[in-house]
């Protein structure tokens, strides 16, 4: 069975630590040390020593979960792009 394939793009620099992705997807979103939240397993992209992206590739299962999360974040650096890395979300 074909199972469609999305990106969850976080760009981290924006996040303002509010936590509404934790608390609407725990098992994907994770708040760090310095206050702003990590994509569990997700390929991160550096400038020097900041986090500037995190991508992590999911499934149609895990679609909808991080939809939520993304249509939670208050500043919209939550992005969900298709197979054609077009933005969804």
């Amino acid at each position: 069975m074909f199972m469609a394939k999305y990106t969850i793009d976080h760009d981290r620099p924006i996040c303002i630590g509010c936590a509404a992705c934790e608390a609407v997807a725990p098992d994907f979103w994770v708040m760090a040390d310095d206050g702003k939240s990590d994509v569990k397993g997700a390929e991160v992209t550096k400038e020097g020593d900041v986090i500037v992206r995190e991508t992590l590739e999911i499934d149609e299962k895990d679609f909808q979960t991080n939809k939520d999360a993304a249509e939670s974040c208050p500043v919209n650096c939550i992005h969900i792009l298709n197979e054609k890395k077009e933005k969804i979300i």
